[in-house]
């Protein structure tokens, strides 16, 4: 086969599926991890960049907000469930902020910010005509093509439209391959895969792959805990996303009646997959001071994923120099629904590098001498 991803969120299965696309032979090699962040995500769509964003980064968001939409309504036409939604979204404050408009409305205008849609300025009350939970007080600003995506079902999409254009799948941990020179494939199990190219796009786990051949990849897992709310006999399908611009906090809805909130980052917390007191009383409290009208609704569950950060934020996409045949492509954060499918998209054709457009940066020990390493 030509090449194996190893990892089986969001950013892997669109790897797999523009490959199989290509009629590239591909394998998908997935450990099926709980906690796996494409999962657990609240699922909210804001690909666009802002004028901070430095030019590789600018450039990466600018064709990732061009590239959703298409790929969402490919994988639509090929009879997929994904789970995407244009229903608009929200940026509020309360009294005397403006929530961003100036600078949404300036970058709107630009011709690559087109998938955008219409900015426009709500009034005081106007936003909760919107999303019927929003206390009175709040003013905002309305992006009218923010999306939201449910990331299980974008997943499998991805992965059932590469399975039928021949992907080969195997479920198990994975080691790479090692022949003194380059890795040349992945062992899965008692079994070896050979391939000249391993993009390893296992999220917060890819890590482990690495460091076992030297690599200090430099990301590691940050806990979310999601809280989602059931409210019986409301629609809420079409009320758009939301976000709280004091408090830099989101809130996404989903048929038939669901209210996800914002959830917690804990850096600190290893794969520790517990849905825990803390965070459920910070979800909870958080939730209730924002929007006081889920006090009558049903907790439903909180969901648990583990982000892959980086230390600076930044992405790791592209090649390792310590490890030839190695693709990388990881490091998202919480923006993984956002920019995942793009992210998977990019290794093939390889272009935008490490957070300045060369190879990843990673630190490294000596080079591996076991044939698995």
């Amino acid at each position: 086969m030509d090449v194996i991803v190893v990892g089986g969120g969001i950013v892997g299965a669109s790897a797999a599926f523009h490959l199989t696309k290509k009629g590239v032979s591909t394998a998908l090699v997935d450990a099926s991890h709980l906690g796996q962040a494409s999962a657990a995500g609240s699922g909210i769509v804001f690909p666009w960049p802002f004028p901070w964003d430095a030019p590789p980064v600018w450039d990466f968001k600018a064709r990732a907000a061009a590239h959703y939409p298409e790929l969402m309504a490919e994988l639509a036409e090929d009879g997929q469930v994904t789970g995407y939604e244009v229903v608009g979204g929200m940026s509020v404050d309360r009294e005397g902020g403006d929530a961003g408009f100036e600078l949404l409305r300036t970058l709107s205008e630009r011709p690559e910010f087109a998938t955008m849609g219409r900015v426009e300025r709500l009034a005081e009350g106007e936003p909760r005509r919107h999303f019927p939970l929003l206390p009175e007080p709040y003013a905002g600003v309305r992006v009218e093509g923010m999306a939201r995506t449910d990331g299980r079902r974008a997943r499998s999409a991805l992965f059932n439209a590469a399975g039928e254009r021949g992907l080969r799948y195997y479920k198990g941990d994975s080691r790479l391959l090692w022949n003194g020179h380059r890795v040349t494939g992945v062992r899965v199990g008692a079994e070896d895969l050979e391939a000249p190219t391993v993009i390893v796009a296992a999220g917060a786990w890819s890590a482990g792959l690495l460091s076992v051949a030297g690599v200090e990849l430099g990301v590691h897992p940050a806990r979310g805990q999601m809280t989602h709310f059931a409210l019986p006999g409301r629609d809420t399908r079409a009320w758009p996303v939301v976000r709280f611009g004091e408090r830099d906090y989101y809130v996404s809805a989903f048929a038939p009646d669901r209210v996800v909130t914002g959830g917690t980052s804990e850096p600190e917390a290893g794969f520790d997959r517990r849905v825990t007191a803390g965070g459920l009383a910070h979800n909870l409290s958080t939730a209730l001071e924002l929007l006081p009208e889920l006090a009558d609704a049903s907790v439903v569950e909180t969901r648990v994923g583990f982000r892959p950060v980086t230390h600076d934020g930044q992405q790791l996409l592209g090649p390792v120099e310590r490890l030839p045949g190695v693709l990388v492509a990881t490091g998202l954060g919480s923006q993984g629904l956002t920019f995942g499918p793009f992210q998977g998209w990019s290794p093939p054709g390889w272009r935008w590098g490490g957070p300045r457009g060369g190879p990843v940066r990673v630190r490294s020990g000596p080079r591996p001498d076991p044939s698995v390493v």
